[in-house]
């Protein structure tokens, strides 16, 4: 049977979620932008129309790639320090610093996608704030769950783009959640169709979301137990 397509478009406005109510609406397709909170099914980006698809890691299940240990590897001189979010200078001038990558739909600040109280407002939020000696070269949130966690922004300084950092943050928010012994990392929205968000679906023991009641595993994606072994 053809699949049918299911057309979502909702959103409400939430001032506090408890880790129990995250862990149900990320389930369900659900992310946040501040205290906004969205699910949609279609996009409407570079001149075409774009099916949504939800994205998230089976931890137990995950392993990296050899392109992702290559990150891990040419990285390991940096330093990640892993502690309750924050916004201050240096993060807002490195945030401006990353926006210089973008042509369309740039934003206008980091509190489109974050509170000023980031660390409890509307949910427990922690950051990987990723350095080069004293020099912060990325920056990702992770909201925290009961037993899931889910990315919400990362950053990077554009300099360091031979460091692929983008990819780094993802592995090392991966690594925090599997010693938290969670159960999922949601990595956020990407497209069926051919899209800049295709990095997300280069990562193992993926699964993605039928919009209905279904989280099904992607083709391709491995079932090895993770051994990242990151610091």
């Amino acid at each position: 049977m053809a699949n049918v397509m299911v057309f979502l478009d909702q959103h409400f406005i939430c001032e506090q979620a408890s880790p129990e109510e995250l862990d149900r609406l990320w389930a369900r397709g659900w992310r946040h932008f501040g205290t906004y909170f969205f699910r949609y099914s279609v996009a409407l980006h570079w001149g075409g129309i774009h099916t949504v698809i939800p994205l998230r890691v089976d931890l137990a299940r995950f392993a990296p790639s050899r392109s992702q240990k290559r990150v891990l590897a040419k990285n390991r001189d940096l330093t990640v320090k892993v502690r309750d979010s924050f916004i201050d200078g240096e993060k807002v001038d490195l945030f401006f610093r990353h926006r210089r990558r973008f042509k369309n739909n740039i934003p206008d600040s980091i509190y489109d996608f974050l509170t000023e109280d980031p660390g409890c407002k509307p949910c427990l939020n922690r950051e990987l704030s990723i350095y080069d000696g004293e020099k912060m070269v990325a920056a990702s949130f992770l909201d925290v769950g009961k037993r899931s966690t889910s990315a919400v922004y990362s950053m990077f300084d554009p300099v360091e783009t031979k460091r692929s950092l983008g990819i780094f943050a993802i592995l090392q928010s991966i690594q925090y959640s599997i010693e938290l012994k969670y159960r999922y990392y949601y990595i956020g929205y990407a497209y069926r169709e051919p899209s800049i968000y295709d990095y997300k679906k280069n990562f193992g023991a993926l699964e993605s979301f039928d919009w209905k009641q279904s989280w099904r595993p992607m083709k391709g994606t491995t079932n090895e137990k993770s051994k990242l072994g990151c610091s």
